[in-house]
């Protein structure tokens, strides 16, 4: 995994990702902490729809991005989005009102939902061979399950230390760094330059037939239903984890930092064995077991909220969320190879976009839920209706995808 290492460009670009990844996990803690501070209680009802608000900007922004980044030099794309995204997280600790926070997400995540596509899109044309791309792919994913495990480690020290409103200013210098490394960078990718582009197809075509061949083909319609399975219980994880820490459990705020952890933690390690583990078992066999393990650990979630907090209470939230992210990552790290199985190469870029803004809006439905049902009908209901749907979406995706499930071979797409 580690000779993609030796291609200087990715190396550059796949750095500059990890450390805007941090800055973002920074943000995450900080912005908890700032909802907990203007809504009080009602902290998980701002989240919510904060996390709401990011995925309206993913399934909204992200195929304009794209169009868009087919136009103009890859790299002055990237810059400016990484600056866009530095100048929102330098404003954020001076808001005073819920409306600024949802505006500032806004404009936050419209320029991730530019950033992410056009990273993606860089990475195919550094690695043509199928193997080093693969491996390429692989060192992302565990970039994010990193950031997920040493974010939050870093927020609880640096927490101890500083007020949270320091953790946006660390945001900043995260995304800075990020512009500086992509500008030292020879990033491929249209260029008005270097003559006229190529003609793009639209991007409303484009994400049509990628929601067609999800509709089509049972493997990816089970997916689908997977993500809606891993949405269910990553919402509670991070929506809730601020209410339940702070409130219902009465601990400082460095351990919402350490809650969090806790589900990187799992993410971590399941996202390294994963692949010794499907060697053995196909996609099938690990995803599916993973998927039913989530409502298993939100019932006991049910439990852990419904009761008075005892001195088994803290270990138990971080043994559930370590539990939770472990099993999304067994079930979202194979989502790629389920896509790529089932598409012919030439639609891999709609199948991507499709899975992209499906999964997103799986999210869309279930943040929400998380945060309004959090602050109107307490933790326990919150936790018994996700995993509710997390059981319903696993059984879907098992009753779509039986075990003897072919190999489909979709239609290829006509221009």
């Amino acid at each position: 995994m580690l000779s993609v290492w030796r291609n200087r460009t990715y190396r550059r670009l796949f750095t500059a990702h990890a450390v805007a990844l941090i800055g973002t996990g920074l943000a995450t803690v900080a912005l908890s902490l700032l909802a907990h501070d203007l809504a009080g209680d009602r902290a998980s009802a701002v989240l919510g729809t904060a996390l709401a608000i990011k995925m309206i900007a993913y399934v909204a922004i992200a195929p304009v991005a794209c169009a868009v980044a087919c136009r103009i030099p890859r790299r002055t794309l990237l810059v400016a989005t990484d600056l866009l995204r530095a100048a929102v997280a330098l404003a954020l600790p001076f808001v005073t009102e819920i409306w600024q926070v949802y505006v500032l997400i806004f404009v936050l995540q419209s320029a991730s939902a530019a950033f992410t596509p056009a990273f993606q899109a860089t990475v195919p044309a550094l690695f043509p061979a199928e193997r080093d791309y693969t491996q390429a792919l692989s060192m992302i994913r565990l970039a994010y399950d990193l950031e997920s495990l040493f974010s939050p480690a870093l927020a609880a020290a640096l927490l101890t230390l500083v007020s949270y409103d320091w953790l946006f200013a660390g945001t900043v210098l995260g995304f800075l760094a990020s512009a500086a490394l992509i500008l030292s960078a020879a990033v491929p990718g249209p260029d008005p330059d270097d003559g006229p582009a190529r003609p793009a197809a639209g991007f409303r075509d484009g994400a049509s037939y990628g929601v067609r061949l999800f509709l089509a083909v049972p493997r990816l319609r089970a997916l689908l239903a997977l993500d809606l399975a891993v949405a269910a219980a990553g919402a509670i994880v991070f929506v809730d984890t601020v209410v339940l820490v702070r409130d219902h459990l009465g601990r400082p705020a460095s351990a919402v930092s350490l809650a969090l952890g806790a589900y990187g933690a799992g993410s971590m390690v399941t996202a390294l064995l994963l692949p010794r583990l499907l060697r053995r078992f196909d996609d099938r066999a690990v995803m599916l077991p993973a998927a039913f393990a989530l409502p298993l650990v939100l019932a006991g979630v049910v439990a852990l909220t419904a009761v008075a907090p005892g001195s088994w209470s803290w270990p138990a939230l971080l043994a559930a969320w370590a539990a939770v992210g472990a099993a999304c990552s067994a079930v979202l790290t194979p989502g790629g190879r389920v896509i790529r199985d089932c598409t012919p190469d030439a639609d891999l870029p709609a199948a991507f976009a499709a899975q992209f803004s499906l999964s997103h809006g799986c999210w869309l439905l279930t943040y929400p839920l998380a945060g309004w049902l959090a602050a109107g009908a307490g933790l326990p209901v919150t936790a018994a209706v996700l995993g509710a749907v997390s059981l319903g979406a696993a059984t879907t995706a098992l009753l779509i995808r039986p075990a003897s499930s072919p190999l489909p071979a979709p239609v290829r797409q006509t221009a």
